[in-house]
């Protein structure tokens, strides 16, 4: 399988239950108990503690790449800012998450969480299709099932350490120790650091991609009498590094006349950095949690209670330029300082070297309006003229959750239970005029400040989470078994604009462009949903399942930077003709998905295979929009209407000789989107964010070269296919160059401003990894490549449709290492 399940021991997974069977066994807890993989009636991929050492993966970057019909795009904007896409259902930016992530067994519910560390790693389940009934909200799209190392009665612990190009280290370590006869901690802590892959060539510095982390957490197991266990953890991280990692392409064909990279293939952009601002990001986590379990005559109860907070920020050059926004004073002072800054910059960077079509000329008025001595700016520039932005993100819950579960054994097993949600957060995103003078780090800065505030969005939001659930599994007879889920989920949820009554230095307008339309107002909506799962087993033989389920996936709904609607319908809508319809209350997101498949064991299992097909139906799909124009810049949440996902899978794990396996797995994804009220030209495209197809293929070979070591190898292969970003597709859109040509000095009519976004689609590509090393009974030394092949690829495609063009971001590139590791 491309899930690198391999043999363990029944105990090894926290919570199996006592009596588990002997031997080889793989024991997952996908439906909230223990159990054998080949009993789950769905999709599952696997990482067992020793595939976790193998494949050397740490985080959901990592072991993403491993799974079949799975996509990740992480860190391209923030560390936070993770979305993940399980076959068609892809988080949007800005939203609620669609895969829950569950770490001994408590539901952690802030985004910024996929992609930390999570302690000392001792399985992982990735579970595909809706687990809402069984995991909770925000698992529309599957579940993320993490267990770390539990304290047993014995003194152990390790470290490991790795070193790779591009000052590259990390350092990890444990240690688990009893306390007396019936008590036990985990204290763990890990580090990295690494300069990036990218340089700014106008720093001179590694100010691109670079990050720092330190985290540490800990973990109190006691038994409270025979029958209670509590169960104690804590974690801080810090994480200081870059942000906003993206370069910008132009997708304009009649431009191309003059410069053919006016109309650039997203594939064959070179990727240069030439930022003036020192990008930053600034990320602290603090979490801690408190699980108890008591097992009564019938049943087995548990609670547990979790706080969460995670501070976010960063700082980063701005988009602002192709607009004039900083380059026209209009005869306040910070405008005229603004302009000023932006023309001196010019002047002295005339000629620099920029990303093609990009041009600094001696005049800071962009092309459309001086063609023969004006520049052509981009965002990310090394001139003032883009200005700078400065974000937050804060978001502190508190949750809590209780059930009852049967611990009888016999034909019927059953839990009912309750849960609750707080969440309180804080999001900001501030524009401002570069006046040389860096960014000062306050979402808004008076006009006599040397970081003047030009736009402003800042709101706090509350939601309250009440959810009540209950299963039940029934072995109707040995071979049968049949469950149902239910869960009913109310999210209320309001909203309160933060931003002050102040007027935009630059334009004359206030300070967040909604405001233009009235006073912002606190807004408040209740999202309510049921989410059933029903599932079935029956063996065909006794190493051969048949499996089905259906289930509901629910995602709630939420609210935008209040005025967004009428800040597009005035500034697209009205100016250039589009037909883009945007609301300040973006709705839930449920969807409806059936899989049906055969897994199981042939030649004494020595083969083993899972094929899958799943047919998915999603209302009012959740989609990130990015807007760019005159009025600075948007974030919105919108909604597609009606995607239809349809698609197959299948994994294979091969044992060729002992000692030596083979793997590989292929998905294949088919999407269309059947209704868009938002955009209604896209009816037909592709689901955004969801490749083609993925295709993982490896090898694993231990080979004993003594008594006390062994050769091991692994190579892991993994191709993406075809993917697209955004519902404008292969359709042509008008722009702000198409309303601004007609009245230039150019007087050119409006349609040969309009961009053509076919070229927008991130092609195939594969990554080679591979591991080799010696591995001891309590050590290891590894080296290492990652993208071995040095394959070049996207990360991300930003469509900003309006704007002409697209946000970039790429992929890594090849980093050779070493990694030595020890156990006592």
């Amino acid at each position: 399988m491309a899930s690198p399940a391999f043999a363990q021991d029944a105990d090894a997974a926290d919570g199996a239950s006592e009596g588990a069977p002997d031997g080889d066994v793989i024991i997952v807890t996908a439906r909230r108990q223990s159990e054998e993989l080949a009993d789950v009636p769905a999709s599952i991929t696997v990482f067992t503690q020793e595939a976790l050492a193998r494949t050397g993966v740490e985080r959901a970057d990592e072991f993403v790449q491993l799974t079949p019909g799975v996509t990740i795009v992480s860190g391209t904007a923030e560390a936070g800012d993770t979305q993940i896409n399980i076959r068609g259902i892809n988080g949007a930016r800005d939203a609620e998450s669609s895969v829950a992530l569950v770490v001994d067994g408590i539901l952690k519910t802030n985004t910024a969480q996929l992609n930390q560390d999570q302690g000392t790693l001792r399985q992982i389940e990735i579970l595909k299709g809706p687990q809402g009934a069984l995991y909770g909200r925000n698992a529309a799209a599957g579940a993320i099932v993490v267990q770390t190392l539990k304290p047993g009665d014995f003194l152990e612990g390790g470290v490991k350490i790795s070193a790779a190009e591009d000052e590259t280290y990390r350092a990890s370590a444990y240690i688990s120790s009893p306390i007396g006869d019936n008590a036990g901690v985990v204290l763990g802590g890990s580090y990295s650091t690494t300069d990036g892959f990218y340089r700014n060539d106008f720093l001179n510095s590694n100010t691109v991609d670079d990050q720092e982390i330190w985290s540490v957490d800990g973990r109190f197991v006691a038994q409270l009498g025979d029958r209670t266990e509590l169960d104690v953890k804590a974690r801080y991280a810090d994480l200081s590094g870059a942000s906003i990692a993206f370069n910008a392409a132009f997708h304009l064909p009649n431009f191309a006349a003059v410069n053919p990279d006016f109309f650039e293939d997203v594939n064959d952009h070179p990727f240069n950095f030439y930022s003036n601002i020192r990008p930053t990001n600034e990320q602290q986590t603090f979490e801690v949690s408190a699980k108890i379990d008591h097992e009564f005559d019938a049943v087995t109860l548990t609670a547990w209670v979790l706080y969460s907070d995670v501070q976010q920020s960063l700082t980063a050059d701005g988009t602002s330029a192709d607009f004039a926004r900083f380059t026209f004073p209009i005869g306040t002072p910070a405008s005229a300082a603004a302009s000023g800054a932006c023309f001196g910059s010019t002047a002295a960077l005339t000629g620099f070297p920029v990303n093609s079509p990009g041009f600094i000329g001696n005049n800071p008025v962009p092309f459309i309006f001086d063609p023969v001595n004006g520049s052509t700016f981009g965002p990310y520039s090394p001139t003032t003229c883009d200005g700078t932005q400065y974000q937050i993100r804060e978001q502190s819950d508190i949750s809590a959750e209780i059930r009852i579960a049967s611990n009888t054994g016999g034909p019927l097993s059953w839990q009912l239970g309750g849960y609750f949600l707080r969440i309180d957060r804080e999001t900001g995103v501030s524009l401002g005029a570069d006046l040389g003078n860096g960014v000062i780090e306050n979402l808004f800065n008076d006009a006599t400040s040397g970081n003047p505030t030009t736009q402003l969005y800042n709101d706090d939001f509350s939601t309250n989470v009440y959810a009540i659930f209950g299963s039940a599994d029934y072995e109707v007879t040995p071979d049968l078994d049949i469950g149902l889920a239910l869960r009913y989920d109310i999210e209320d949820r309001s909203v309160r604009n933060l931003v002050p009554v102040a007027v935009d230095p630059f334009t004359g307008g206030p300070i967040n462009p909604g405001q233009a339309f009235g006073a912002i107002g606190p807004q408040s909506e209740t999202f309510k949903q049921l989410q059933p799962k029903l599932s079935l087993r029956y063996a065909i033989t006794d190493d051969v399942n048949f499996y089905a389920n259906w289930g509901i996936g629910f995602k709630s709904g939420g609210f935008n930077n209040q005025g967004s609607a009428a800040i597009v319908d005035q500034a697209f809508n009205q100016f250039i003709g589009t037909n883009v319809l945007i609301n300040d209350i973006y709705r839930k997101e449920t969807s409806s998905a059936f899989e049906a498949g055969v897994k199981g064991a042939l030649f004494n299992d020595k083969v083993t295979f899972d094929l899958a097909g799943y047919y998915t139906s999603i209302d009012d799909m959740q989609f990130f929009e990015f807007f760019v124009g005159a009025f600075g810049l948007l974030r919105v949440v919108s909604n597609i209407d009606e995607v239809e996902v349809y698609g197959a899978e299948f994994n294979l794990n091969a044992e060729i000789i002992p000692g030596w396996d083979i793997f590989g797995a292929v998905n294949l994804t088919e999407s269309e989107i059947k209704a868009n009220a938002s955009r209604p030209i896209t009816v037909g495209n592709e689901s955004p964010y969801t490749a083609d197809y993925t295709i993982n293929l490896g090898t694993q070979m231990v080979a004993p070269i003594a008594d006390s070591f062994d050769l091991v190898m692994r190579a892991d292969y993994r191709i993406t296919g075809p993917t697209w970003f955004h519902t404008v597709q292969d359709d042509p859109s008008p722009t702000l160059f198409s309303g601004l040509l007609p009245g230039s000095a150019l007087a050119l009519p409006g349609f040969v401003g309009d961009a053509d976004y076919s070229i927008t689609e991130r092609e195939a590509f594969g990554v080679l990894d591979l591991r080799f090393g010696f591995e001891g009974e309590n050590w290891n030394i590894t080296a290492f490549a990652d993208n071995l092949l040095n394959k070049r690829y996207l990360n991300e495609v930003i469509p900003a449709v309006e704007f002409g063009g697209s946000f970039l971001s790429p992929g890594g590139l090849r980093r050779f290492g070493v990694e030595v590791g020890f156990t006592f």
